[in-house]
């Protein structure tokens, strides 16, 4: 289901909800800045934002390609960030990407592209609304909620990841005949696609921690560190469940060639026995 939300946020602090994007823009002239939230949206929606606020038309098209890697790109009134979501369902992987335009005295969020019901922005404003952060400094603090909220999001994924790993583990100790091999590799494949996009994420908060973001004050690089140390903690992950799942492929080989050799050595016993039966009978 399609959705749109305008926020404002005051120089003082307060938080309200915006009617329309003429109302959204209008406060641009204001101090403070606005948040626009879109949930599936229509092209010819964002569209209305190149000539508002600068958006270059390429940036939207990317917000509708779900071929995107994670990025951070430079404009002259604002900075273009894709990150990816991460939802673990029913033994599925999905990912799911979040566009984010930073400027002066405005953050864009898009979601929801070709995502179904899951939705990766979901209740920010409740966390917003609580003042459980200092959004209102700024929409570079705001952004770093956004993005601290999504990297924390991926911890579910990897602890259904880890309970995976660790029921193929015990299935295959425990039944190594009826484990099925190509549960290994699914989990390998969905491993690749966290690494890939781990580690562009990484080189995003990379250049943001350097001070390369010309709309993010330095006095905030610090946090967005924070979030690099998750991100990285996350990619190590990656590489320890794929020794995991490298470890648990070779011990299943290992297995099964053992069980291979056990019924060749009786079926080995049994011949001899019928070799000596007939060597003493034949006569």
């Amino acid at each position: 289901m399609q959705e749109t939300n305008f926020y404002y946020f005051s120089e003082t602090g307060s938080f309200k909800r915006l009617n329309t994007i003429d109302e959204a823009l209008e406060r641009l002239n204001e101090k403070g800045f606005i948040w626009m939230d879109y949930y599936k949206p229509q092209k010819e929606e964002l569209l209305i934002l190149t000539d508002k606020l600068g958006i270059h038309p390429l940036s939207i098209e990317d917000c509708f390609d779900e071929k995107q890697v994670s990025k951070i790109e430079y404009f002259n009134t604002n900075t273009f960030i894709i990150i990816n979501s991460f939802s673990y369902i029913s033994r599925e992987l999905f990912i799911d990407e979040v566009d984010l335009f930073l400027g002066k005295n405005f953050l864009i969020t898009v979601s929801g592209y070709n995502s179904e019901a899951r939705r990766p922005l979901n209740d920010l404003s409740g966390i917003i609304a609580k003042g459980q952060t200092k959004v209102h400094t700024g929409p570079d603090h705001l952004m770093h909620t956004i993005i601290d909220y999504v990297v924390d999001e991926k911890y579910k994924a990897f602890d259904e990841m880890e309970d995976e790993l660790m029921e193929a583990e015990e299935s295959l100790i425990t039944d190594v005949e009826n484990f099925k091999p190509v549960l290994l590799v699914q989990i390998r494949r969905k491993l690749m696609a966290l690494r890939k996009s781990l580690f562009h994420e990484r080189e995003i908060l990379i250049k943001i921690s350097r001070g390369d973001e010309p709309f993010i004050n330095k006095k905030l690089v610090v946090q967005y560190r924070d979030i690099y140390d998750h991100l990285n903690k996350f990619f190590e992950l990656t590489e320890t469940y794929r020794e995991i799942e490298t470890s648990l492929m070779e011990l299943y080989s290992s297995l099964l060639n053992n069980r291979m050799t056990k019924m060749s050595n009786d079926t080995n016993s049994s011949v001899r026995r019928l070799t000596m039966i007939t060597t003493i009978f034949m006569p």
